[in-house]
């Protein structure tokens, strides 16, 4: 027994070394099939819906794809142009605004002369080598946007299409799933799990994308009532970020305050965008998600913040969208199962472990 569990744990380490690689070797194909997997948890309950009504499940599905594609196609005519503009015109503005703080009086020259003069008390009368550098074309930035836009809408189209054949099936894998237990106890149990996760899961990710939506408009006005360029653009960058907890809305901050910076031609003006931008993402992650969507699907900060980091690394700035949902079913999964709730309990947060604390049955120990 005592060497069976000298074997087991490294055998979980090689397991998860494992998993890991295969995750970031597949990640162009596990990308797109995780969209697709929680796009079929958000259209299952609307699914069921016209089900009862008589609608056909391919009927359904096509319905479901043709307005994905149509959000897809709508979204390319209108946003593309100025958020392209904005990109291409991104290196420009580094430049001006490089040159603005290296101008004589500025901060970065100052900084720049303290450090040649410790280079220069420090040195050791060594002939220096010439730095060598890195020119990079006005065009590189379009390059990427031109190299990448094909793979990218690759991916689109076939999550569309496994979306579309997942929601065509109906029910077919969570019958499947139940068929496959062997105690009734615990065929109700997956049903309550599958049906869990589809109205949580569906609840956020719906409730997110229209919050984001609305908090995209919110930006794009207040950055044209600033002054700024390609206010539109700003908008649709900030609906996209703001799907990323935490570093999102710093990163779409920071990028407004650039532009500022370069555009409105004064620090006071770029401080009050960010100002503004950081106040109205504050406002929809403090008061309006929190309003909208149940308290129930609060995580626990620091792994929230892990699970980001880490799909981050091994699917880049998708994976920093999907971890969100990925860690909202583990916990939903791990409060159905008995032997697991100390997991999903861990995962929590602490309002969560508070509310359950003050609902506790009375005479309860």
């Amino acid at each position: 027994m005592a060497g069976q569990k000298r074997i087991y744990v490294p055998l979980i380490g090689i397991f998860i070394v494992v998993l890991v690689a295969a995750l970031v070797a597949a990640a162009n194909f596990l990308i797109p099939v995780t969209a697709a997997i929680l796009s079929y948890f958000v259209f299952s309950r609307p699914r069921r819906a016209l089900e009862r009504l008589g609608m056909p499940s391919l009927a359904i599905a096509t319905l479901f794809t043709s307005f994905l594609f149509i959000g897809v196609g709508i979204a390319i005519a209108w946003f593309a142009e100025p958020v392209t503009t904005m990109i291409d015109d991104m290196p420009g503005i580094m430049r001006e605004m490089q040159a603005k703080l290296g101008s004589s009086e500025g901060a970065l020259a100052k900084v720049n002369d303290a450090a040649k003069a410790i280079d220069e008390a420090v040195g050791n009368g060594e002939e220096k080598r010439a730095m060598e550098v890195e020119v990079v074309s006005e065009t590189s930035t379009s390059l990427t946007i031109l190299t990448m836009a094909p793979k990218v809408l690759s991916q689109v189209i076939f999550a569309i299409f496994l979306t579309f054949f997942l929601i065509g099936s109906g029910d077919f894998f969570a019958l499947r799933t139940v068929e496959s237990l062997p105690k009734l106890q615990d065929k109700r149990r997956a049903v309550e799990v599958i049906k869990t996760i589809e109205d949580r899961l569906g609840r956020y990710l719906g409730g997110i994308a229209i919050i984001n939506a609305g908090l995209g408009v919110a930006i794009g006005i207040a950055m044209y009532l600033w002054g700024l360029p390609n206010a539109i653009a700003i908008g649709v960058m900030g609906f996209a970020f703001n799907f990323v907890p935490f570093l999102g809305a710093v990163a779409g901050a920071c990028v407004a305050t650039l532009i500022a910076f370069v555009s409105l031609g004064t620090g006071w003006e770029a401080f009050g965008v960010f100002i503004t931008y950081m106040a109205l993402t504050s406002f929809e992650g403090q008061l309006v998600t929190p309003l909208m969507i149940s308290r129930r699907m609060q995580l626990n900060t620091p792994i929230l913040f892990l699970m980001v980091a880490f799909f981050a690394y091994i699917w880049s700035v998708v994976g920093m969208v999907v971890a969100v949902p990925i860690l909202i079913v583990a916990k939903i999964v791990c409060d159905e199962i008995e032997g697991l709730r100390p997991v999903g309990h861990f995962l929590g947060d602490a309002s969560e472990q508070t509310r359950k604390a003050h609902t506790k049955p009375r005479g309860a120990s």
